[in-house]
């Protein structure tokens, strides 16, 4: 059976442009001027200890407890006052008839904030996964493979949604079939290649497109035997 795993931020929310602006004030705050633009290429689809472990090693010393702090309330007051769902994922999602989840490198109560504010919670029956749960992050398959072996569901019959190129590796690796999704407020024009270059098997611009091409992407996952790869 089909199971759906949907990325969080910029696939089901558009929270991307949201959270890359107030990481590239945080870093010039600290010193190292970044435009919104820079830190979406540097930032997007990477967990909160990895994106730390990038401003670390761009600052060469360790980003101060209270100014991690100072953005992680930044960004819950951001998310709770700005925060949208991507146009349209409602409807196309609660009409889907397989079964679903969410995994984000996101915490497990940002994912929660996330779909709370944005009235998506109810269609995943919280059914959420975070990277805080597994011991690397994407790109590593570890997180996808948590979901689905939660999930009972084997790699071959998971379809991954994602907006990132970090994310897009993470499903390959895992032997999952990934869509990718360049239709967030964060999209850079050359977004579409990246996801294609990164193993992508199609990418839409619109959520209106998925039902179609997860339906086509079902029939291969059920042509393929119990246990192969994608």
């Amino acid at each position: 059976m089909t199971l759906v795993i949907f990325d969080c931020d910029g696939v089901l929310v558009d929270s991307e442009i949201l959270a890359n602006e107030l990481l590239a004030g945080m870093m010039t705050e600290l010193g190292h001027p970044m435009t919104t633009a820079d830190a979406v290429q540097k930032f997007t689809g990477c967990s909160l200890t990895d994106v730390l472990a990038l401003i670390e090693g761009v600052l060469g010393r360790k980003v101060p407890d209270e100014v991690g702090q100072r953005f992680g309330r930044r960004l819950s007051e951001r998310l709770r006052r700005d925060l949208k769902p991507i146009e349209g994922v409602k409807a196309v999602i609660a009409n889907l008839p397989y079964r679903r989840c969410v995994a984000s490198s996101s915490s497990i109560e940002r994912i929660r904030l996330s779909l709370e504010v944005t009235g998506l919670a109810s269609l995943f029956d919280g059914n959420v996964f975070s990277a805080t749960q597994v011991a690397h992050g994407k790109p590593a398959p570890d997180l996808y493979l948590f979901a689905a072996r939660t999930m009972s569901v084997t790699p071959s019959q998971c379809i991954v949604v994602e907006d990132s190129p970090v994310g897009v590796k993470a499903g390959v690796t895992a032997g999952m079939t990934v869509v990718g999704f360049a239709g967030g407020a964060h999209a850079t024009s050359d977004l579409a290649q990246k996801l294609s270059a990164a193993g992508a098997r199609q990418v839409l611009s619109s959520m209106s497109e998925l039902p179609a091409v997860i339906a086509s992407q079902h029939s291969a996952c059920d042509n393929l035997p119990q246990g192969s790869g994608s």
